[in-house]
Protein backbone atom coordinates (compact mmCIF):
# COMPACT_ATOMS: atom_id res chain seq x y z
CA UNK A 1 0.00 0.00 0.00
CA UNK A 2 1.43 3.29 -0.80
CA UNK A 3 0.77 6.17 1.29
CA UNK A 4 0.69 9.57 -0.50
CA UNK A 5 1.51 12.73 1.35
CA UNK A 6 0.48 16.29 0.70
CA UNK A 7 2.02 19.15 3.51
CA UNK A 8 -0.09 22.25 3.90
CA UNK A 9 -1.36 24.19 5.97
CA UNK A 10 -5.70 23.40 6.89
CA UNK A 11 -8.24 26.40 6.51
CA UNK A 12 -9.18 28.41 3.26
CA UNK A 13 -6.73 31.22 4.01
CA UNK A 14 -4.44 29.26 3.76
CA UNK A 15 -5.23 27.39 0.60
CA UNK A 16 -4.17 29.20 -1.98
CA UNK A 17 -0.18 29.93 -0.24
CA UNK A 18 2.77 28.27 -2.22
CA UNK A 19 3.64 26.31 1.20
CA UNK A 20 -0.02 24.52 0.29
CA UNK A 21 1.49 23.36 -2.71
CA UNK A 22 1.73 19.46 -1.45
CA UNK A 23 -1.98 19.68 -0.52
CA UNK A 24 -2.49 21.02 -4.01
CA UNK A 25 -0.23 17.96 -5.54
CA UNK A 26 -2.31 15.37 -3.30
CA UNK A 27 -5.52 16.84 -4.22
CA UNK A 28 -5.00 16.85 -8.54
CA UNK A 29 -3.47 13.11 -8.21
CA UNK A 30 -6.75 12.07 -5.87
CA UNK A 31 -9.08 13.99 -8.36
CA UNK A 32 -6.98 12.64 -11.66
CA UNK A 33 -7.33 9.04 -10.64
CA UNK A 34 -11.16 8.37 -8.76
CA UNK A 35 -10.24 8.71 -5.22
CA UNK A 36 -13.06 8.31 -2.85
CA UNK A 37 -14.74 11.37 -0.80
CA UNK A 38 -12.42 13.12 1.35
CA UNK A 39 -12.94 12.05 5.22
CA UNK A 40 -11.66 12.83 8.75
CA UNK A 41 -8.86 10.24 9.53
CA UNK A 42 -5.66 10.52 11.46
CA UNK A 43 -5.44 14.14 12.48
CA UNK A 44 -5.51 14.39 8.57
CA UNK A 45 -7.76 14.32 5.56
CA UNK A 46 -8.00 11.02 3.30
CA UNK A 47 -8.83 9.80 0.36
CA UNK A 48 -8.74 6.64 -0.96
CA UNK A 49 -7.76 4.97 -4.54
CA UNK A 50 -5.53 3.14 -6.53
CA UNK A 51 -2.27 4.60 -8.21
CA UNK A 52 -0.82 1.99 -10.92
CA UNK A 53 -2.90 -0.50 -9.85
CA UNK A 54 -1.83 -0.27 -5.92
CA UNK A 55 -3.88 0.23 -3.32
CA UNK A 56 -3.12 3.98 -2.18
CA UNK A 57 -4.13 6.23 0.81
CA UNK A 58 -3.64 10.01 0.41
CA UNK A 59 -3.54 11.89 3.10
CA UNK A 60 -3.77 16.01 3.97
CA UNK A 61 -2.45 16.38 7.63
CA UNK A 62 -4.79 19.00 9.58
CA UNK A 63 -2.13 19.11 12.48
CA UNK A 64 -0.62 22.43 10.50
CA UNK A 65 2.65 21.97 9.16
CA UNK A 66 5.07 22.02 11.50
CA UNK A 67 3.30 19.04 12.96
CA UNK A 68 2.78 17.32 10.33
CA UNK A 69 4.75 14.01 10.98
CA UNK A 70 1.67 13.53 13.98
CA UNK A 71 -0.57 12.53 11.32
CA UNK A 72 1.73 10.55 9.04
CA UNK A 73 2.84 8.65 11.95
CA UNK A 74 -0.31 7.44 12.74
CA UNK A 75 -1.19 6.55 9.74
CA UNK A 76 2.32 4.54 8.93
CA UNK A 77 1.27 2.43 12.36
CA UNK A 78 -2.14 1.92 11.42
CA UNK A 79 -1.63 0.28 7.99
CA UNK A 80 2.17 -0.41 8.99
CA UNK A 81 3.54 0.69 6.09
CA UNK A 82 7.04 0.89 5.21
CA UNK A 83 8.90 4.10 4.72
CA UNK A 84 9.79 3.48 1.07
CA UNK A 85 5.83 3.41 0.58
CA UNK A 86 5.26 6.92 2.02
CA UNK A 87 5.67 9.37 -0.67
CA UNK A 88 5.27 13.39 0.43
CA UNK A 89 5.40 16.37 -1.59
CA UNK A 90 5.83 19.96 -0.14
CA UNK A 91 6.97 23.34 -1.29
CA UNK A 92 10.71 23.88 -2.01
CA UNK A 93 12.84 27.34 -2.11
CA UNK A 94 15.30 26.01 -3.99
CA UNK A 95 14.18 25.01 -6.58
CA UNK A 96 12.86 27.32 -9.82
CA UNK A 97 8.99 27.66 -10.43
CA UNK A 98 7.21 24.63 -11.93
CA UNK A 99 10.60 22.09 -11.52
CA UNK A 100 10.21 18.91 -9.72
CA UNK A 101 13.08 17.07 -8.00
CA UNK A 102 12.70 13.63 -6.33
CA UNK A 103 14.96 11.25 -3.69
CA UNK A 104 14.26 8.71 -0.82
CA UNK A 105 15.92 10.22 2.54
CA UNK A 106 18.02 12.88 3.17
CA UNK A 107 17.68 16.10 5.16
CA UNK A 108 15.02 18.32 6.12
CA UNK A 109 16.67 21.42 4.53
CA UNK A 110 15.01 23.67 6.64
CA UNK A 111 11.32 22.38 6.44
CA UNK A 112 9.53 22.23 9.35
CA UNK A 113 7.03 19.66 7.71
CA UNK A 114 9.89 17.37 6.57
CA UNK A 115 11.26 17.29 10.01
CA UNK A 116 8.27 16.26 12.25
CA UNK A 117 7.70 13.68 9.75
CA UNK A 118 11.21 12.31 10.27
CA UNK A 119 10.73 12.34 13.98
CA UNK A 120 7.95 10.26 13.89
CA UNK A 121 8.92 7.54 11.19
CA UNK A 122 12.46 8.34 10.12
CA UNK A 123 13.84 9.78 7.14
CA UNK A 124 13.80 6.94 4.64
CA UNK A 125 10.65 8.25 2.98
CA UNK A 126 10.33 9.18 -0.32
CA UNK A 127 10.27 12.83 -1.07
CA UNK A 128 8.58 14.84 -4.13
CA UNK A 129 9.78 18.68 -3.72
CA UNK A 130 7.71 21.10 -5.85
CA UNK A 131 9.39 24.21 -6.60
CA UNK A 132 8.26 27.67 -5.43
CA UNK A 133 11.50 29.53 -6.96
CA UNK A 134 13.48 32.17 -4.09
CA UNK A 135 12.53 35.77 -3.77
CA UNK A 136 16.30 36.65 -3.44
CA UNK A 137 16.26 38.36 0.16
CA UNK A 138 16.10 36.13 2.93
CA UNK A 139 14.34 39.15 4.60
CA UNK A 140 11.38 37.92 2.29
CA UNK A 141 11.04 34.12 2.09
CA UNK A 142 8.87 34.11 5.29
CA UNK A 143 6.20 36.17 3.13
CA UNK A 144 6.93 34.50 -0.32
CA UNK A 145 6.29 31.33 1.11
CA UNK A 146 2.97 32.48 3.11
CA UNK A 147 1.94 33.90 0.48
CA UNK A 148 -0.26 33.34 -2.16
CA UNK A 149 0.70 32.09 -5.76
CA UNK A 150 0.09 35.37 -7.86
CA UNK A 151 -1.74 34.81 -11.05
CA UNK A 152 0.55 34.63 -13.35
CA UNK A 153 1.92 31.39 -11.73
CA UNK A 154 -1.22 29.63 -13.10
CA UNK A 155 1.21 29.56 -16.37
CA UNK A 156 3.20 27.29 -15.22
CA UNK A 157 1.31 25.65 -11.73
CA UNK A 158 -1.04 23.85 -13.42
CA UNK A 159 0.17 22.31 -16.22
CA UNK A 160 2.14 20.81 -13.21
CA UNK A 161 0.16 19.71 -11.28
CA UNK A 162 -1.37 17.97 -14.17
CA UNK A 163 1.42 16.52 -14.48
CA UNK A 164 2.57 15.20 -11.32
CA UNK A 165 -1.15 13.38 -11.28
CA UNK A 166 -0.80 12.02 -14.55
CA UNK A 167 2.46 10.55 -13.99
CA UNK A 168 1.44 9.29 -10.52
CA UNK A 169 1.40 5.78 -11.49
CA UNK A 170 5.25 5.56 -11.83
CA UNK A 171 5.20 5.84 -7.95
CA UNK A 172 3.96 2.66 -7.68
CA UNK A 173 6.71 0.79 -9.40
CA UNK A 174 8.69 2.42 -7.39
CA UNK A 175 10.69 4.72 -10.27
CA UNK A 176 11.84 7.66 -9.03
CA UNK A 177 13.60 8.96 -12.11
CA UNK A 178 10.90 8.22 -14.22
CA UNK A 179 8.04 9.51 -12.54
CA UNK A 180 10.84 12.66 -12.66
CA UNK A 181 11.40 12.75 -15.77
CA UNK A 182 7.77 11.62 -17.56
CA UNK A 183 6.88 14.85 -15.51
CA UNK A 184 10.00 17.22 -17.30
CA UNK A 185 8.96 15.53 -20.38
CA UNK A 186 5.05 16.65 -20.01
CA UNK A 187 5.91 20.25 -19.35
CA UNK A 188 8.41 20.44 -22.16
CA UNK A 189 7.45 22.78 -24.82
CA UNK A 190 6.60 20.81 -28.17
CA UNK A 191 9.44 20.55 -30.61
CA UNK A 192 9.18 22.90 -33.58
CA UNK A 193 9.06 20.83 -37.12
CA UNK A 194 11.93 21.23 -39.39
CA UNK A 195 10.73 23.51 -42.40
CA UNK A 196 10.61 21.04 -45.60
CA UNK A 197 14.26 21.34 -47.40
CA UNK A 198 13.04 23.01 -51.00
CA UNK A 199 14.40 20.74 -53.90
CA UNK A 200 16.61 22.49 -56.39
CA UNK A 201 15.04 24.45 -58.80
CA UNK A 202 16.14 22.08 -61.83
CA UNK A 203 18.26 24.07 -64.36
CA UNK A 204 16.41 24.04 -68.01
CA UNK A 205 18.59 23.93 -70.25
CA UNK A 206 18.08 27.01 -73.32
CA UNK A 207 16.66 26.07 -76.36
CA UNK A 208 19.15 25.12 -78.48
CA UNK A 209 18.83 27.25 -82.24
CA UNK A 210 16.60 25.74 -84.56
CA UNK A 211 19.86 24.69 -86.98
CA UNK A 212 19.86 22.47 -89.71
CA UNK A 213 20.81 18.58 -88.39
CA UNK A 214 24.16 17.05 -88.97
CA UNK A 215 22.71 14.75 -91.68
CA UNK A 216 20.72 17.48 -93.83
CA UNK A 217 24.11 18.99 -94.15
CA UNK A 218 25.93 16.26 -95.51
CA UNK A 219 23.06 16.19 -97.66
CA UNK A 220 23.66 19.46 -98.65
CA UNK A 221 27.32 19.38 -99.44
CA UNK A 222 26.78 16.14 -101.55
CA UNK A 223 24.29 17.58 -104.09
CA UNK A 224 26.47 20.63 -104.34
CA UNK A 225 29.48 18.21 -105.08
CA UNK A 226 27.60 16.29 -107.94
CA UNK A 227 26.88 19.56 -108.58
CA UNK A 228 30.68 20.55 -109.22
CA UNK A 229 31.41 17.30 -110.97
CA UNK A 230 29.43 18.01 -113.59
CA UNK A 231 30.31 21.29 -114.41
Amino acid sequence: MLLLVGLGNPGGKYARHRHNVGFMAADAIADAHGFGPARAKFQGEVRDGTIGGEKALILKPQTFMNDSGRSVGEAVRFYKIAPEDVIVFYDELDLAPGKIKMKTGGGAAGHNGIRSIDAHIGNGFRRVRIGIGHPGDKSRVTGHVLGDFAKADQDWLEPLLDAIASEAPYLAEPDNNRFQTAVAHKLAPPKKSAPAKKEPASESKPAEPNTPSKTALNVFAEVFKKRGDKE
